[in-house]
């Protein structure tokens, strides 16, 4: 599978705890074993506390890519919370930039003690889909949790992300990696909530 574009930018997004940074390090695994170059690197901030967390993962078929992506070039976005989705999008989604985010919203400490308030959900996907070339909602907390853990969601997301045209790979070469990372019941829910993650990137379909 050729890459559309060379360097390939992807940048996964979310919370402290949602599992991102694995997801970045499975993406970047299966791209090498593609015999791609790949670079990865993240960005914290108050991780702990459930604060952002975002990597940049760059691709080539021909060079070592720098880390970083630039602002609007990102190719692909993996969001795993609705309002991080958008804050990166804002400033890295470019005219072809395919996004796939969970829905599902993270509440700050500051919304649930009601000093802060967070924007209405119909807002924030409106704004997603008018920044993205296509984009596509998957409910993987949701996902996970019927597949048997809620920590799961990432994996459900890299299923959903493994059945977008844009994607780089297929279902099979995450699954690989999968194989190679856990073992016994901990890959069999994630081999579940992988599947049902492309299912439902399938039966859901992408929104221009």
């Amino acid at each position: 599978m050729k890459l559309k574009y060379d360097p390939l930018n992807i940048v996964v997004c979310g919370i402290g705890g949602q599992g991102n940074v694995l997801a970045a390090e499975i993406l970047g695994s299966a791209m090498c074993d593609r015999g791609c170059k790949v670079a990865v690197g993240e960005t914290y901030g108050a991780s702990q506390r459930g604060g952002s967390v975002m990597s940049h993962v760059r691709v080539s078929e021909k060079w070592d890519p720098s880390v970083l992506i630039p602002a609007g070039e990102a190719h692909i976005i993996i969001g795993f919370e609705p309002l991080e989705t958008l804050r990166i999008a804002r400033k890295y989604a470019g005219a072809d930039t395919v996004t796939v985010y969970d829905p599902r919203p993270v509440y700050p400490l500051g919304v649930l003690q009601g000093v802060q308030t967070y924007p209405p959900l119909e807002e924030l996907e409106a704004e997603i889909r008018a920044l993205s070339s296509a984009a596509l909602a998957v409910p993987a907390a949701d996902i996970a949790m019927e597949a048997g853990d809620s920590k799961a969601a990432n994996i459900a997301l890299l299923g959903a992300f493994s059945e977008l045209p844009a994607a780089p790979l297929s279902g099979g070469d995450l699954e690989k990696i999968l194989a190679q990372r856990f073992q016994g019941a901990v890959l069999e829910l994630n081999r579940r909530a992988f599947a049902m993650g492309r299912e439902a990137a399938k039966k859901g379909g992408a929104v221009g």
